[in-house]
Order: C-alpha cells, then structure tokens, then sequence
C-alpha cells in the first residue's frame, strides 16, 4: 500500500474512532496552553468534496467540507472549546474565565460556500465562529465580476447581504472587516513589485514618487472606515474586529482601526495566544491545503519542534549595479543561490558600504537623511521573502552612518578620553539628540520604504570602556545618571566605573528599541536581532569593553547573532574556540534556543576565502556541541564563496535529521 494511501486510511480511522481514543490522545499529549490562553484558526474557502476552489489562487488555503467536519469532530472529542469574540473580549475584561484550550474559529474573505457548507456544521456543533469581509466584493452587483487579487472572479463566489444577515441572528456569526479595497497589491517599487495595498507605499512610475503619510493614512483610514460602515449599514451592527488582508499591519494601521472602533485585530501570525497578549495581535494558525486529521492535529498540538534558523548574512552591494540589467542578473543569481542553499532566513544588508569599513556611506532605500544609492532594498527583500520563502532581516548599523556635508549631526561622534584607543568604527555618538534623531528618521523611511520580516542591529552599537567622552554624553552622566561628568573621573572609581558600564549597555539596548519601534510604525510585526562579539561571552570582563552582554541581549532581543568568527579573534585554535563558545552561551537561559553562531567565510587577516570543507566542518562540530542556530557571513554570490557543492551538505536543513 502507497503511504499516502495508508495515511489516508489511518486518518479515517481516527476520525471514526475518535471517541474511544480520545482520552488516551488527551493525556499522551496535551498542548501548552495556560488558563486564559486561546488558539485562533484562520480557514478561507471550503468547497464540496473534491471540488476545485471558486476563486483562482484560493485553492491553496480550501479545506474540503469532510475534512472540516473531522476537524471539528476532533476539536471537541479532545477537549477544545470554541469561544466567539465577545466571550475573549469578556474575560480579557474581568468576566468569565475562558474555557480550557478555547478555540477561536475564523474564516477569511466572505465565501459563498461559508453558507452553504460551513453554517450547517456550526449549526450541527453549536460553535461560534467569526466572518470577514471585504466591502469592494460584497458591494458588487449579482452577476457581475469583482477584482480578486488581480484576477476576475464570479461575484456570486462570496456571501449576500441576506446570508450574512440570517447567520448573525443565528448569534453563532460574528462579522468582522476584512477592508473594503485592501485586499489587492499595489505597485510599490520602481521595479513594479506588487505588495499588500493595505501596508505599502504606492509607486507613481510617472512622477518617480511615493505616497506621503499624509496621503497613506487617509486611504487607509477611508478604507477602513468605509468597510465598517457598509458592514453597519447592512447588518445593524458596527464590526469590533479588522482582520488584516494578508496578515499584513504596522501600528499605524492599528492605530486608525481602534479609533474606528475595532480595538480587536487578526493576524496571520501562528501560535498561542497567551492570557496577558495584547488582542490587537491575535495570532492565528492558517489551516491550508486541505490537511488531513494527522496534519492538523500536529499543527494544532505542537507535536513537532521549531525547526532551527541557518542564516546567511548577504551584502546588497554584490547585487548593486549601475546597470539595471546587470543588477537583475545579479538579483536572479542571488535568488538561485539563497534557493540552493535553503536557509531559513537571510540578514540583508539595507546600507551600502562599498569601501568595506562598516560605515553606512549611503542607503538602499529612499529617505530623508543620506544619499539613496539605488531603491533596491524592498525589491530583493520581497523577491527572497515571496519567491525564496525566507525571512529577511534588515541589516542595519546603529551608529556609523556617514551623514552627508552639512548636515547638523555629522560631527557628533563618540569621542575616546585623551588616554583612550581610537575607535572601532567612525560613529554617531548615542547621547546626541540630534544625532538619534537623524538615525531614528532613518529606521522609519526603512520601514515605510519595505517590507521584511526582522531587524539585525550592526557590531557597531558599542561604546569603549574609554567611550563616550564627547559633551553630549557628558551631560548625561553628569546631569541624568548623577556620575562625574568626564570618563577618566568616573574611571578612576571602581563603583562608578561599574554603574557607568551597565548604563551605557542599557542606554544602547534602549536606543534599538526606540529605533525598532519607529520600523514597526509601518512596518510590523517585527523580530529583532543584534550582532554581539565573542569576547563579552567568553570574558565577563570584556562586557565593560563593548558595552555588550549575551544576558541583556536576549533579554532585550529575538536573537542574539553572535560572531563565532575563530580568525576574527585571532584563535590559534578554532574548534576548541567554538567548543568554547558553545559552553558559555549554553550556561544562559535560552541561550542555545536564541543565539545565532554566525561564522565567518573568508579570513580577513589577508582577504582569502575559508575552504568550504573547513565551513562544513565548523558546522558539524557547533551542531554536535549543541548549538541550533547556525549562520555564516559572507555570501559572495559572484566568487562562490562559500562553494555551494560543498556547504550545502552541511549547511541546509534539507540534511539536518528530523527531531
């Protein structure tokens, strides 16, 4: 018997038998949800049995009608309880308590067959469960066509006014909005990428422009408030929760719907949602591709592990050209390459640094600060996060930027004490107000200029133990921190020197947050990483030297992309220095689970490439020590570096055991 065959026959079973085997399923293996927490499924379109999906490209996200009901049969022969909205809102405010592993049940874009094949099953069950619609496609008349994305799809595909109508007095459905015309891409690069219309910026090809936020905000806001109208105005009653077309917001948009009065929001983003979590965040799990009853019960249960991260750390100045043609050529080899090598996700280089000394001369993406060297960033971020499947990070500096003649903030760097070494890197110091400025003004046009899923905090957010000595900074130790107003003077007291190393370390940790805060204004959610040296790791001492802790930075981060980098350091032996390594990151809490070792792929001390053999090698040896996120820097696309026939064995999870 095939074994898809026999998966199929097994799942049928279960279903059958489901409650003679539910009790044993239950204490085998309960899923980790604390009272008060809730699981959200977002269903789309549920066609007959062996049906094909109404609406072209739906297909994807269709759940047939029997696999539905085994799922729902399952839901409650173990245990889940499906919850409607107004009870998550009622215990989040101090009434009733949840029921144990409450379920929140969700169903996107307003289908035809959401009457006709699911109503009936809620009716069977008595599960509540919630709509969302969207305005442009409820709006047009019967029998014509409306745009579903991009393409010309029956109006009689999607819910009447009358269907919805009958099921909200049923008190099982629930309508939320779905928008009314955000459901569509827009063009939102000159490269003429489409992107989701409810969190990108439109390109004008004919003017070379973007939309303001001036302009920006009142289509999102007409939108929004134009849905909930309609929604009000055809059902008696004002819907209290926007679902996100894509999954795709940012806190601008949050900020519009709970002033609209939708202070509930859905996103497309898995997992638990726990008793604290805000419920302008709803996280939801996507059930896609019709599963059968093994499939869903995995995904529901948790039964597998997240799988690790491999990273692979990319400078957009191999892929930048003068000539577009060769730039494209290069964005397709890249492609082809990241494809090959299968990582989960790619640190993208957002800056350019063509000279190599880690300072941002000019930026990838339009802004209002530094020469733009080419709006390239939002077109290879998108092209790898939708073609490739991996999430990008923007890979940004914290301090060295090299702000053009003439501006305010050039000259305000950190300075050393007289006695002090020279510094790392040329950079802005952080006790400037207008050198923040400048730098905050930065990160929002990134995230208004792009979409991608992270951001990774460059090396260069350090300050010396001898740094920084500038008068900005000054003013602060003196006149916010109660500490003498010189470094050499707060030196020369052990108990002074030590609260003046844990301020600076925070007051670093604080100004990256400041600037992932300002991204995720119009570009959210948002994970956050930041490149931490070995040295702070390996030598509690060495803190005091960098401004920099592996405690702090997981705290205070998603990730901490640790440069596990033997010939940076100058080690004479690299795997007892990566052994090393292991050991001490593992003597943290989540430590292991939440640092990236990222290794290096060409040894700088004289430009040389480090063989590929002696990559995988390394590889091998931090995954016996036990370490699980692995990534390396740098990819050179154009030298082969480092050579794909042999890193990928090593590298991509493809070779990685199952757990």
């Amino acid at each position: 018997m095939k074994l898809a065959s026999l998966r199929r026959g097994l799942c049928l079973l279960a279903a059958a038998f489901a409650p003679l085997l539910a009790p044993a399923q239950a204490s085998a293996r309960e899923p980790a949800m604390a009272p008060g927490a809730f699981l959200a499924l977002s269903y789309h379109e549920i066609p007959g049995d062996g049906l094909p999906a109404a609406a072209p490209g739906a297909g994807r996200y269709g759940v047939e009608i029997s696999h539905l009901i085994a799922q729902f049969s399952w839901l409650r022969e173990n245990g889940y309880h499906p919850v409607s909205l107004e009870q998550i809102a009622r215990a989040r405010e101090g009434g009733a308590a949840l029921p144990d592993k409450a379920v929140l049940l969700s169903f996107d874009d307003g289908y035809a067959d959401f009457h006709s094949h699911v109503y009936p099953v809620l009716k069977l069950f008595g599960y509540p469960a919630v709509i969302a619609l969207v305005g442009s496609w409820m709006d047009a008349p019967a029998g014509t066509t409306v745009d579903y994305d991009g393409k010309k799809v029956s109006r009689d595909t999607f819910l009447s006014w009358a269907q919805v109508r009958e099921m909200m007095a049923s008190g099982l459905v629930e309508v939320a909005s779905h928008s009314y015309a955000l459901h569509r891409g827009v063009i939102a690069n000159p490269q003429g990428n489409g992107q989701p219309a409810g969190v990108a910026r439109i390109y004008d090809p004919s003017t070379r422009s973007y939309e303001s936020d001036e302009a920006w905000l009142a289509r999102i806001r007409d939108d929004l408030r134009r849905n909930a109208r309609l929604i009000e105005r055809e059902t008696g009653k004002a819907p209290r929760a926007m679902v996100w077309p894509y999954g795709r917001y940012n806190v601008a948009t949050q900020r519009i719907a709970r002033e609209l009065g939708m202070p509930l929001m859905l996103t497309l983003e898995g997992g638990v949602n726990a008793a604290g979590d805000p419920l302008d965040r709803i996280r939801r799990i996507i059930v896609e591709s019709s599963p059968d009853l093994g499939e869903f019960v995995d995904e529901i249960e948790r039964v597998w592990p997240e799988p690790p991260q491999r990273v692979v750390h990319v400078d957009l100045d191999y892929v930048y050209s003068a000539d577009p043609d060769e730039q494209e050529r290069n964005l397709s080899a890249l492609l082809e390459r990241i494809k090959a090598i299968r990582p989960t996700t790619v640190y993208l280089q957002a800056y350019a640094d063509p000279d190599g000394d880690g300072e941002a001369d000019a930026l990838y993406f339009p802004n209002s600060q530094m020469p733009m060297r080419a709006d390239l960033f939002n077109r290879v971020a998108w092209q790898l996060e939708t073609r490739v499947d991996v999430r990008v990070y923007a890979w940004m500096p914290v301090l060295a930027f090299r702000l053009p003649e003439g501006h305010p903030a050039r000259d305000d760097l950190v300075q050393a004490a007289p006695a002090g070494a020279g510094p790392t890197y040329r950079r802005l110091s952080p006790f400037s107000p207008r050198a923040r400025a400048a730098i905050a003004s930065i990160y929002a046009d990134l995230g208004r200029h792009a979409r991608f899923s992270g951001l990774l905090f460059h090396d260069d957010a350090l300050i010396g133990d001898r740094e920084d000595d500038s008068p900005w900074a000054r003013a602060v130790y003196r006149d916010r921190w109660g500490l003498p107003g010189a470094v050499d003077a707060i030196r020369a007291q052990p108990q002074t020197a030590t609260e003046w190393s844990r301020r600076k370390l925070a007051w670093l940790v604080d100004f990256t947050r400041e600037l992932a805060s300002a991204v995720e204004t119009w570009n959210a959610p948002l994970k956050t990483a930041r490149s931490l040296y070995a040295a702070p790791v390996l030598d509690p001492a060495a803190q005091d030297w960098f401004a920099q802790s592996l405690p702090a930075f997981l705290e205070a981060y998603d990730y901490a992309a640790l440069m596990a980098m033997p010939y940076l350091e100058g080690s004479q032996q690299p795997e007892r220095f990566l052994r090393s390594l292991v050991r001490a990151v593992s003597t943290h809490p989540q430590g292991l689970a939440r640092t990236v070792f990222e290794l290096q792929t060409r040894d700088w001390r004289d430009q040389q490439a480090v063989p590929a053999t002696q990559t995988a090698a390394w590889i091998r040896l931090l995954e016996l020590s036990g370490a699980r996120q692995i990534g390396y820097y740098p990819d050179d696309l154009h030298a082969d570096v480092p050579e794909l026939r042999r890193l990928v064995p090593a590298f991509s999870l493809r070779s990685t055991p199952e757990p």
